[in-house]
């Protein structure tokens, strides 16, 4: 470190750590290289995750994502290849071409994990989706011409949104 600050691990798990560093605690990603997120659309609809979150005690409408480089033997997956994988095994979705979006933090003031995001287009479905063993997701189809009613909808029911729908959305209806 460049300032004299000195790291000290707090909590040392199999997928994060906790970290506090010169008066800053956060959480830093170990075991994968960074996050996916995939934008699918399916004709004229958006393809939506929905499932139980423990950290926020809830059920969340979210896109699909997940790890890349979390398989044991693969730690250099790219992402595009884990975005694929991700999004067959949570919608049952394969995409004809992935598009890469944007890159950012998905929390900068508390994880040192990157979210990258991909389009996801020439959709055909190839499963079920639900999630590996692990998981279990309910995919939604939203029509894109009803959208926002829909997510106002399901929050004002009390599911969590994940913002990073809209995010996707704003590269969807460019």
């Amino acid at each position: 470190m460049t300032d004299g600050s000195e790291k000290q691990i707090l909590f040392d798990g199999r997928y994060i750590r906790l970290i506090s560093d010169d008066g800053w605690e956060y959480v830093e990603r170990h075991g994968a290289t960074g996050a996916v997120a995939i934008v699918p659309v399916f004709e004229d609809r958006l393809v939506l995750t929905e499932q139980y979150r423990k950290p926020v005690d809830s059920r969340v409408i979210d896109l699909p994502a997940g790890l890349a480089g979390d398989l044991s033997g693969d730690p250099s997956e790219a992402f595009a290849t884990a975005a694929q994988r991700e999004l067959i095994e949570e919608t049952g979705f394969q995409a004809e071409e992935l598009t890469h979006l944007t890159a950012g933090p998905s929390s900068a003031g508390l994880s040192t994990e990157i979210v990258t995001m991909f389009l996801a287009t020439g959709l055909l479905r190839v499963g079920q989706g639900g999630g590996d063993d692990s998981e279990d997701i309910v995919v939604h189809e939203v029509p894109l011409a009803t959208i926002d009613d829909w997510l106002k909808e399901k929050s004002q029911s009390g599911f969590q949104i994940d913002p990073k729908i809209y995010v996707g959305l704003y590269f969807v209806q460019r």
